[in-house]
């Protein structure tokens, strides 16, 4: 290199990064030649370049020099292994595998083995897995073969959705609801899913693991109708789904959740009128009624329940239509007894309220409260308040003019009620057959229900007209064997047990301490009127509490699935697990 380009100023790409700046003070460092043995020529290097002679010999050759902090040789450190990026608290570990997960934690007082029998109905079934928490639940093979893939989640939970829909507003407990929506989502392979069930909101949440997100689901029941024919049904569908001996697709329970859907009432509404009627008649024989009185009373419960279809046919609420319905059976009692016709215009207008009382939504919203689901239960009791704030309505504006026009309707006549067994029973199974028409049961289901009920009103009469023993628990009593005999019953056909206890407690509605309430209140003797009333809503809550604990009890001698004894038995939910 001559001296005049060693003047010449280097351009960018030639100059250093780390060479000083120009008018530095510091001495500039000037680039060391180094040859290279192979060609014998210099090459540039930069200051950080080794000096010559400062050559560190390669390991292996010479001793390598090193500080006091260096590791001495042979003593190898392991790297630690490089840290997972930072991610959200619900993704799953790299390490983690849904299809070959850890095994889960076990209880201090270990997992219960649970065999889900094929001889125990799905209800017992289904309900037993609901009182276990999620992580204590066995997880068997699904019943129903899954589509390759997976099953469809979004669409087992809307199937799950529409059958708890139709249970619900068929008026099932919320309880039988929740282990119905259950026993779908098991039969596709939905284990870890919790159903939840309110008055009028249906919801499903379904989380394959905990690391993964959930899915979740629900439902609003807007309309209701009583139909136990389309409830039976569902049962079928759900206990065909449950079967793993048959397989239901995805597809065909749709069809089959729209054919039930669409299938029209087994009886048409001249049938249902008709019921009513006859409903009315047979229990105003049951109260001390003639032939007189059996056809006022039949024709005045006719005239209500069209008024009522008209109401409906309107918009107007069911208060209004309970409170129109509950007219003309008091209003024709009223003129039988101003126009001095010798007959019993008390029992004219009890048989009438036999035909209106909600004795169904009652025993539903005292199981639900004694099985755990207040808020349902709650609502449903206000239904039913409202419902009977409408009968009174409308039997005390009728009460009230007939009073004004000089009726003399005598509150003492319940003393003088006529004991005719036979007959009474013959009245009571009756009644109790027209009960299931009304109900839309199945025509297989109306003879049992109608033994049911002739054998609850003969424990009543025998236990309070032959014992004496007061009405309130001579009522529980048969009401209790009603219930029992109902679970019996739905357990040898593997269906709901309302057609066979709903229908059968007909004969044990208080409709007479309803009127004769009504009636002292219309005379304005309120104490004596409200007396009557609470005994009413004493025989009421009698029927409810009875129903259910005769359920209970006859669940408590069957074997528990698994082969578990009977004490081993869990606890409705949200109690306190004994």
């Amino acid at each position: 290199m001559t001296e005049a380009e060693d003047r010449k100023p280097q351009s960018d790409e030639a100059r250093s990064a780390f060479r000083a700046p120009t008018g530095n003070s510091m001495t500039q460092v000037q680039l060391i030649p180094v040859v290279h043995p192979s060609d014998g020529e210099s090459s540039t290097t930069s200051e950080f370049a080794l000096p010559e002679g400062l050559a560190v010999p390669r390991p292996g050759t010479e001793p390598e020099t090193t500080s006091e902090f260096a590791l001495p040789e042979g003593l190898d450190v392991q790297q630690p292994p490089a840290a997972e990026p930072e991610g959200s608290a619900f993704s799953p570990p790299s390490t983690y595998s849904a299809r070959q997960a850890p095994p889960a934690f076990t209880p201090p007082g270990g997992i219960p083995a649970v065999s889900l029998a094929k001889d125990v109905p799905w209800q017992d079934r289904m309900r037993t897995m609901l009182r276990m928490p999620v992580a204590e639940r066995p997880a068997p093979e699904p019943v129903q073969r899954a589509e390759e893939g997976g099953p469809a989640v979004p669409r087992v939970l809307d199937l799950t959705l529409r059958i708890g829909e139709l249970l619900l507003a068929g008026g099932e407990g919320a309880e039988d609801v929740e282990a119905a929506m259950f026993a779908v989502c098991r039969s596709y392979g939905l284990d870890r899913c919790e159903p939840n069930v309110t008055f009028t909101l249906l919801s499903i949440s379904y989380q394959p693991s905990l690391v993964d997100d959930p899915v979740t689901a629900s439902r609003t029941v807007r309309r209701r109708g009583t139909d136990y024919t389309r409830l039976a049904a569902v049962f079928q569908l759900v206990d065909d789904l449950s079967d793993p001996e048959t397989h239901v697709s995805l597809e065909e329970s749709y069809r089959r959740l729209a054919e039930i859907r669409r299938n029209r009432h087994p009886y048409p509404g001249w049938v249902l009128t008709g019921a009513a009627g006859l409903l009315a008649g047979t229990a105003s024989v049951l109260v001390g009624g003639d032939l007189i009185v059996f056809v006022a009373a039949a024709v005045g419960a006719m005239l209500g329940d069209r008024l009522a279809w008209l109401c409906a046919g309107r918009g107007l609420p069911e208060f209004y239509q309970f409170t129109v319905a509950a007219m003309p059976p008091a209003a024709i009692g009223v003129a039988l007894n101003v126009t001095h016709v010798d007959v019993k215009a008390s029992a004219v207008i009890t048989g009438g309220l036999f035909a209106l009382l909600p004795g169904r939504a009652l025993v539903a919203s005292v199981q639900d409260g004694l099985t755990g689901f207040y808020i349902t239960a709650a609502a449903r009791l206000l239904e039913v308040m409202y419902f009977f704030v409408g009968i009174v309505t409308g039997v005390l504006l009728v009460l009230y003019f007939g009073v004004k026009l000089g009726a003399q309707l005598n509150p003492d006549a319940a003393l003088a009620m006529s004991q005719r067994p036979v007959l009474q029973i013959v009245a009571s199974m009756l009644l109790s057959l027209t009960f299931a028409v009304l109900l839309q049961q199945e025509r297989s289901t109306v003879l049992l229900v109608t033994l049911n009920g002739g054998v609850a009103w003969t424990v009543y009469a025998a236990m309070h007209n032959v014992g004496g023993i007061s009405p309130v628990a001579s009522t529980a009593v048969a009401a209790g064997l009603v219930g029992l005999f109902g679970q019996l019953l739905s357990r040898y056909q593997f269906a709901s047990a309302l057609p066979f206890t709903t229908a059968a407690i007909g004969p044990l509605l208080p409709g007479s301490a309803t009127y004769f309430g009504l009636l002292a209140i219309a005379q304005n003797n309120i104490d004596k009127g409200l007396v009557s009333l609470a005994k009413a809503v004493s025989i009421a809550m009698a029927i409810a509490i009875g129903v259910n604990l005769g359920s209970e009890i006859f669940r408590l001698f069957l074997r528990v699935p698994g082969g578990a004894s009977a004490a081993g038995r869990r606890a409705a939910k949200r109690t306190r697990g004994f």
